[in-house]
This record gives structure tokens, C-alpha cells and sequence, in this order.
């Protein structure tokens, strides 16, 4: 049994069956890739994962715990964080500002805004937010506005807030989309140091398969909503199954 159980897993919005019997099992401390074309259903499983949205049928299972019926900030307090395609920050403040409220979040054991000011009086959270700042390069930049970063630097922002509420799982929603190549290669390098320092599991959805085979240690690829093959890396390049997904008609072997 592995940390996240999906098992016939099934969504349907009028009449596009989004999803049809999908079993998907992330194995704990590994690296999972999602990928398929586009509309093949990866952002509707990734929503049913995190409780934004319910399946019709089927059940997600976190840690031996249905996800299902769950507001997002109670699945967030079982120990899975989510990382959006577009950044997930506040733009108005400024980047210390951004790391001060997940801190306080953790250990008041509510997702409420506080006032800033009380957060900035309080030494264990600052020193918890600088201490994030500092792990993730981004400590000198702490009194710049978030709304004046790179997209790389409010990616690596965005992922020390969900690390700073500890979670055991991280869901990477297409992290480097948009980014430069360099910006891309520096998020592939900090996800491999999250990795392997923290011993994390990580389901990551991702239309770069550079990022995928760079990462990923098994990959479930989806088409029109079911699972068309899962497997190791090696075993997915040049698959017959995922050419014709991709490419729209089968490959000569």
C-alpha cells in the first residue's frame, strides 16, 4: 500500500466523463509523475486529490484516510501541500510577508489571517519564515514586494510555504510552466534537494518531459481520463501506448 490510494476513481461533468476507473498508487519518499495530453483529465485527478472537487465514484485514500468530503485546509492539515500552476502568493506583500503567514498557520492550527504585525513580534515564527527564506536562496530578497519577482523566484516562494507547514506529500500542479530553461533546471535541482533532505513524496503534473524524466521515478500516463500504462521512465519513452496518446496515431515498432 502506498501513502495515496486512488482506486476506480471516476468524474463526470454533464455528459464528458472526465475520468473513468483510474487507480493510481504513490509509493511513500518517491517522485510520481502524472502526464497525457491535454484533456486527457490530470487537472480534474489532481483536484480530487486535494478536495476542491468530489468523484462520482471511487475512493482517495491519504496515509489510510479518505480525502474525500474534506474542506482543503483540513486535507492541508493531514499532510499534503499543493503547489498551483500559477503561483499562489500574495503579490502585495512583500516576500517575508508571504513566508510569515503558512509559519503562523502550522503552529496555530488554523488557516485564519493574523495580523502581520503580531507575526513580526513573535521570534519563533520569524526565525522559523528566515530560516525557509535562507533554505530556499531567497533570504536576501525578503523586503522585496512578491508582485516584482521572477516567475522562478515565486515558485521557489510558493514551495517554502507549503514546506513550512511540514507536509508528507507535495502536488506539484506543472511547476515550471512558463519558466525559462534556466529557471526550469533550478526547480528540477530544488525539488531534488527537497527530495532527498526531507524525504518527501512528490505527484507532480507536467507537460516538460525534461522535468518529467529528470524527476520522476515511476510515471502514470493518462488519456480521455483513463490510465493507459504506469512505469518506470525507461520503460515509458518510446512506449507504443503513450506515442499514440501523444502523437495521435500508433508508431511502427
Amino acid at each position: 500500500m502506498g501513502i495515496l490510494e486512488v482506486k476506480n476513481v471516476g468524474k463526470r461533468f454533464g455528459g464528458l466523463q472526465a475520468l473513468s476507473n483510474v487507480n493510481l498508487t504513490v509509493e511513500e519518499n518517491s517522485v510520481h509523475a502524472i502526464i497525457g495530453p491535454n484533456g486527457a483529465g490530470k487537472s480534474t485527478l489532481l483536484n480530487c486529490l486535494v478536495g476542491k472537487l468530489i468523484p462520482d465514484t471511487g475512493s482517495v485514500m491519504f496515509d489510510g484516510q479518505s480525502v474525500l468530503g474534506r474542506k482543503p485546509y483540513e486535507i492541508n492539515q493531514m499532510g499534503i501541500s499543493r503547489v498551483f500552476q500559477t503561483p499562489e502568493i500574495f503579490a502585495d506583500l512583500t516576500v517575508m510577508e508571504n513566508m510569515l503567514i503558512p509559519c503562523f498557520a502550522k503552529r496555530d492550527g488554523s488557516f485564519r489571517m493574523h495580523a502581520l504585525e503580531s507575526m513580526m513580534n513573535e521570534k519563533d515564527i520569524v526565525g522559523k519564515a528566515e530560516h525557509m527564506l535562507e533554505e530556499m536562496k531567497l533570504i536576501d530578497k525578503r523586503a522585496m514586494h512578491a508582485a516584482a519577482m521572477s516567475r522562478g523566484d515565486k515558485r521557489r516562494l510558493e514551495i517554502a510555504m507549503c514546506l513550512a507547514q511540514d507536509p508528507r506529500l507535495l502536488l506539484l500542479d506543472e511547476p515550471t510552466a512558463g519558466m525559462a530553461r534556466a529557471d526550469t533546471n533550478n526547480t528540477i535541482d530544488l525539488l531534488k534537494q527537497i527530495k532527498e533532505e526531507r524525504n518527501i513524496t512528490i505527484a507532480i503534473i507536467e507537460h516538460d518531459m525534461h522535468v518529467v524524466f529528470s524527476l520522476a521515478e515511476r510515471i502514470t500516463v493518462l488519456a480521455q481520463g483513463t490510465p493507459l500504462v504506469e512505469d518506470t521512465p525507461d520503460k515509458i519513452k518510446g512506449h507504443p501506448k503513450v506515442k499514440e496518446a501523444y502523437l495521435g496515431e500508433t508508431q511502427a515498432a
